[in-house]
């Protein structure tokens, strides 16, 4: 079988490719570019010149072609512009759940194709497992053996004809064996740190980097205390449960300013800038119309935790079909509102409007704009835009 595999510089990526050439497939390297400009990133975070370099020493070590494809201003256009989008409206956007679902797995499916091929591989730790129910073909996405690395989470956007042309190579090894592995066959990139930061673009300062477009606004930062009635709510109404909390200035006092609440995100300690508090101060609200940043002092402040979110309609997405619920039904899973979170026991509401995931714990930094991932066992199932 022709399969292409993303190449990216680093050592996952170098083993997959390894290992499907070793199970006697057509293996063909794929570098993409996808980034240019350096605002706002860290200084020596690897630019993708030095990526491309290990990725050309890694197809001349394997002995197999190595292809480039500059997908830059798609990228922009798909992702970058989204998370300045999603940050003005004071949401917080997952890009590297983005990039996976718009550029790994569709245009590169798309160019990757162009070069014949039957399947594309990446170094993500996941695993794709066929199964027939009643003639049908589904493809199940499940979490990677290494559960300390396990990057299901990443693609919890993709589809049914996505993962039907993708493969996870290394999906059933542990980070340090593929360490050992690429270390044994004197693979470039064995001793390579993994990337860091926003996918493509690396790590970087997010007030720099988002203010590219986001002009810096001073307002006021406004503590909540944590004995607020506004923290008391109707246990049995699901959508009021699932909204954020409502926090007016006539609720708390000013205890600093801040340079644009939209720099910020739900349950951020750093950058806030606020002494004299015997706890740090932690992000719990912002309003971004009026610039306004709330506030809770300690990491067990009320206003950090809820038992519900919300995804509207537009926002769910089945990976599976066959378990999408009908308004009115409801269903247990795992769930996981992050990547590296431990699964949360949570039951899943589908209502009119869309759907409620309601936690039997109360979880710490539900954040609009991030992604909630349900699983049944090891399959991640779907997923969906945290909306509130």
């Amino acid at each position: 079988m022709k399969i292409v595999v993303g190449l990216s510089g680093g050592v996952d990526s170098s083993v997959a490719a390894w290992l499907l050439k070793q199970d006697g497939h057509e293996v063909i390297g794929m570098f993409m570019i996808n980034w240019h400009d350096t605002t706002g990133t860290l200084y020596g975070d690897c630019p993708w010149k030095d990526d491309l370099v290990f990725a050309q020493l890694v197809a001349r070590k394997l002995d197999i072609p190595l292809h480039t494809v500059d997908l830059s201003e798609q990228y922009r256009q798909r992702v970058v512009d989204y998370m300045f989008e999603e940050y003005q409206k004071g949401r917080t956007p997952n890009p590297d759940v983005l990039c996976n679902r718009e550029i790994k797995f569709d245009l590169f499916i798309q160019e990757a194709r162009k070069l014949g091929a039957e399947k594309v591989a990446t170094g993500h730790y996941a695993r794709c497992e066929t199964l027939e129910i009643d003639g049908t073909t589904y493809y199940r996405l499940l979490k990677g053996v290494d559960s300390n690395k396990d990057q299901s989470y990443f693609l919890c956007q993709l589809s049914q004809s996505q993962l039907a042309l993708s493969v996870f190579p290394v999906g059933g090894l542990t980070k340090p064996e593929v360490r050992r592995l690429a270390d044994t066959l004197e693979l470039p990139t064995a001793k390579r740190k993994d990337s860091q930061g926003i996918c493509f673009v690396g790590k970087v300062d997010l007030p720099s980097f988002l203010q590219q477009k986001l002009a810096a606004r001073r307002g006021p930062i406004i503590e909540i205390p944590a004995n607020s009635p506004i923290f008391k709510k109707n246990d049995t109404q699901l959508l009021e449960l699932a909204q954020p909390y409502l926090y007016r200035p006539i609720m708390g006092k000013i205890v600093g300013y801040h340079n644009g609440a939209h720099f910020f995100t739900i349950g951020q300690r750093k950058g806030l800038q606020v002494g004299g508090k015997k706890q740090p101060l932690f992000v719990i609200g912002l309003d971004v119309d009026s610039n306004i940043l709330y506030v809770g002092e300690g990491e067990n402040h009320p206003g950090l935790y809820r038992k519900a979110l919300y995804v509207s309609e537009r926002d769910i997405h089945w990976i599976r079909p066959d378990y999408e619920l009908d308004p009115q039904e409801s269903q247990r899973f795992k769930v996981r509102i992050r990547y590296r979170q431990p699964l949360q026991d949570a039951s899943v509401y589908k209502l009119d409007e869309g759907l409620v995931v309601l936690f039997d714990q109360p979880q710490r930094g539900i954040t609009p704009g991030q992604f909630v991932a349900w699983y049944d066992g090891d399959e991640l199932i779907g997923s969906g835009i945290i909306n509130a």
